[in-house]
């Protein structure tokens, strides 16, 4: 599946008392991107979140920052789809600040789950990688 980019900047009500992002407004922004990655791909009134797994923040990041959000469905079972997100610094695109994975469940009007019909075609190394993190995720 392809990858679907987002940006968001810091700004001053962003950050925590250390004076970098705050992480609770980062975390949002991850699963606000990953909806987005979901929601192109499947209808967005019938996507929920699910779980939010592994996300570990590896750098600080400072006022003024152009963060990039890059999110691709990785995995998709009957009911549910996973979605990979690195975030990265414009300035510094080459170090990831945090990565993880955030897994959607597909419902009807009333919430109940049903089956969305999608196939995420594996095509890289690294999206065959990705999908096998997911299923050892989901078994836990």
């Amino acid at each position: 599946m392809e990858k679907i980019k987002t940006y968001k900047m810091v700004k001053s009500e962003d950050l925590n008392h250390h004076g970098t992002l705050f992480a609770g407004r980062c975390s949002e922004w991850f699963v606000e991107a990953s909806f987005i990655c979901a929601a192109e791909t499947l209808d967005p009134h019938h996507i929920v979140c699910l779980k939010v797994h592994g996300l570990e923040f590896l750098h600080s990041v400072k006022l003024g920052s152009i963060l990039s959000f890059e999110a691709q469905i990785v995995h998709a079972g009957t009911k549910s789809l996973t979605v990979y997100t690195q975030v990265f610094e414009q300035q510094r695109s080459e170090t990831i600040l945090l990565d993880g994975f955030v897994t959607f469940c597909y419902v009807d009007l009333n919430g109940k789950s049903q089956p969305h019909g999608l196939i995420v075609e594996l095509k890289t190394e690294r999206e065959k990688e990705l999908n096998q993190q997911v299923a050892l995720l989901l078994k836990h």
